[in-house]
């Protein structure tokens, strides 16, 4: 039983890693204009030139944006469409396939360090 479930999670894993990655990386190549384009003014190297404590760190994010623990990019997607405090809503700015990938920027660089 141990060794079937075994076999199964290293499948699902496998699946997810082959089929996941590929995509994450077409969307932060693209992300990573946008973010260049939209943020880094004031997010430039995952910092934050108005509030120090909330960079893009995995961290802090995972401090202060809602759910971030459950679904990290669709947390950051919410934050990027409607904005909060200092940061303005880019959901009039940005196509939803823009925010995807700069959400997907954003996350890849938070989990490997900015």
């Amino acid at each position: 039983m141990r060794r079937l479930l075994f076999i199964l999670l290293l499948a699902i894993a496998l699946f997810k890693f082959t089929f996941t990655l590929p995509a994450l990386a077409a969307e932060t190549s693209n992300g990573s204009k946008i973010f260049d384009a939209n943020c880094s003014s004031c997010h430039i190297g995952g910092g934050n030139i108005l509030i120090s404590h909330k960079t893009l760190a995995k961290e802090a994010l995972s401090n202060y944006l809602e759910n971030y623990n459950q679904d990290a990019i669709q947390a950051i997607i919410h934050q990027v469409q409607n904005g909060k405090n200092a940061m303005p809503s880019f959901k009039n700015k940005l196509s939803s396939e823009e925010i995807l990938e700069v959400a997907a920027y954003v996350f890849q660089k938070a989990e490997t360090g900015w």
